[in-house]
């Protein structure tokens, strides 16, 4: 079975917004970057079924596989660094992480990561889900927005996040007038 992937290297003026926006963490690399979906791949452990390509079960195996980590595939993705010991301590990471399959002891989510991981903050594409182009700009918009909002109080967050509801609410409303022929009047108005 051969599986092929949309790959995509980050820009390199996109990556150094981000390190600028960013900064960098204790090993050098930025703190932010910017992935294509297909190219993101994670480590997952687990009992897993390979099937042919008339969708008949082949076999079922249980082992770590190398997979795309990210959904949709075909998006740009930004990422934050976090360092090892948010993850607790290697003990901690492979008891709550550890599963059993086919009397096998399998890391879920691969090994500890002793050089901390990069996890997902962002997924770039518009309010309908649509592709969006990942440019320097829009790329550094996202990673100082993300550490503006580190800073924000619990109380300041609600109402930014009320606010931002508010606006959707009357976005739709706006767009399902226009898509029923704008505002209607009954007969006594």
């Amino acid at each position: 079975m051969q599986v092929l992937r949309e790959r995509h290297e980050t820009p390199a003026p996109v990556a150094r917004r981000l390190e600028i926006a960013g900064g960098t963490n204790r090993f050098g690399q930025p703190n932010y970057r910017a992935v294509w979906g297909w190219s993101r791949l994670g480590w997952v452990g687990g009992t897993w079924e390979d099937r042919n390509s008339a969708g008949e079960l082949l076999r079922e195996v249980a082992e770590l596989r190398y997979v795309p980590k990210y959904t949709p595939h075909n998006r740009w993705h930004i990422e934050r660094w976090l360092p090892p010991e948010a993850y607790g301590s290697p003990e901690e990471w492979y008891a709550q992480t550890v599963e059993r399959a086919d009397g096998r002891s399998l890391p879920a989510l691969g090994p500890y990561p002793d050089r901390g991981e990069y996890e997902h903050c962002f997924t770039l594409e518009d309010p309908r889900g649509e592709f969006v182009q990942l440019t320097p700009t829009v790329a550094e918009y996202i990673a100082r927005a993300i550490e503006t909002g580190r800073c924000v109080g619990p109380a300041e967050r609600r109402r930014a996040l009320a606010a931002r509801d508010q606006r959707a609410e009357k976005a739709y409303d706006a767009w399902a007038g226009e898509m029923l022929g704008g505002p209607r009047r009954d007969s006594a108005g």
